[in-house]
């Protein structure tokens, strides 16, 4: 499809990237690459044919599904057409968050550009997201130059968000045709690694979820990953649902936040970290148990003990009205 050739998105983020996410990120790539490279000499991308028994893929019933369905989200493309996940449903999608300054994301590249050369007839492509923050026009270049055939769009938090916090780069989500993400792929793979997903679930309808999909390579099982909501992406404390607080509760909320430090070497308090640095996972998953401590769900935490910290009194539960 010519929709399909070159996206993009022009995103309301921070003009400026975060020395601490960009440091995070760029540690684990240095660690990922070694090893990528040697997978990637290894495999050389080698494309197999789709087998019989890949084509013939068992299903189970949808009504008792095990995979999460793939949030959506509304993303424009570089030629100024929106591009939509839900209207590849019916597709097996390879979503790839990735930038141009990372080292393993270039490594994949050219491995997803056969992929989408050999399945895109068969109902296949793949997206990708580009976390680049310094607008469209590096990522226009980049595509040039790599001649990347499968749609980008340049990416925000609040996509990351729903997708779970996307903690390093590259981080990829295959999906199935029913809509359903069936795995995730948090650094680099060789592209055999991937095909052996694509091809299982090519082999199924669309309308019933894969029974017999087994992750290949280092891959998360859909089934064990853990997603973001909307209220969790667009919240006044990024990866947190404060939706149901009261106003009153949201600033007590925060002054709590603001009380503690976050323990990834940031140097900043939890409120802070959230802010600038959304992909942090540490404050996102300290700011949750805070907050259910704050709403008395929860016993406050060791640090809070041995420190002394004081705690304010459980948040009266939030109003259904």
């Amino acid at each position: 499809m010519e929709n399909e050739q070159q996206s993009g998105l022009p995103v309301h983020g921070n003009e400026e990237k975060s020395i601490v996410n960009r440091g995070k990120v760029l540690a684990g790539a240095a660690a990922a690459v070694v090893a990528v490279v040697g997978l990637y000499l290894a495999n050389r991308y080698w494309i197999a044919p789709l087998t019989m028994h890949q084509a013939q893929a068992h299903v189970k019933s949808a009504s008792d599904p095990d995979q999460p369905l793939a949030p959506d989200f509304t993303l424009t493309a570089l030629n100024g057409q929106k591009l939509r996940l839900a209207d590849y449903k019916g597709k097996v999608v390879l979503l790839d968050f990735w930038a141009t300054w990372c080292g393993p994301c270039r490594i994949e590249i050219p491995g997803f550009i056969e992929l989408q050369n050999k399945y895109r007839d068969q109902g296949f492509t793949v997206i990708g997201i580009s976390m680049d923050e310094g607008g469209p026009e590096p990522v226009k270049e980049f595509y040039q130059d790599y001649k990347m055939n499968y749609p980008v769009a340049l990416g925000n938090q609040t996509v990351s968000e729903l997708y779970g916090g996307v903690y390093g780069l590259p981080t990829t989500f295959v999906i199935g045709r029913d809509g359903r993400i069936y795995s995730r792929h948090p650094g680099a793979e060789p592209a055999s690694v991937f095909e052996d997903e694509v091809k299982t679930l090519l082999g199924a309808n669309g309308t019933t979820e894969v029974g017999d999909f087994h992750p290949a390579g280092h891959a998360t099982p859909g089934d064990k990953i853990e997603l973001g909501t909307p209220e969790e992406a667009n919240s006044e404390v990024p990866g947190v649902d404060v939706s149901k607080l009261t106003a009153v509760q949201k600033a007590d909320f925060k002054k709590v936040l603001q009380k503690e430090q976050c323990t990834c070497g940031c140097k900043f308090d939890l409120l802070k970290c959230r802010l600038d640095d959304r992909s942090c996972g540490v404050s996102r998953k300290m700011a949750k148990e805070e907050l259910a401590i704050f709403l008395g769900q929860a016993e406050p935490l060791a640090s809070h003990k041995k420190a002394g910290t004081p705690q304010s009194a459980p948040a009266a539960a939030p109003s259904r009205n």
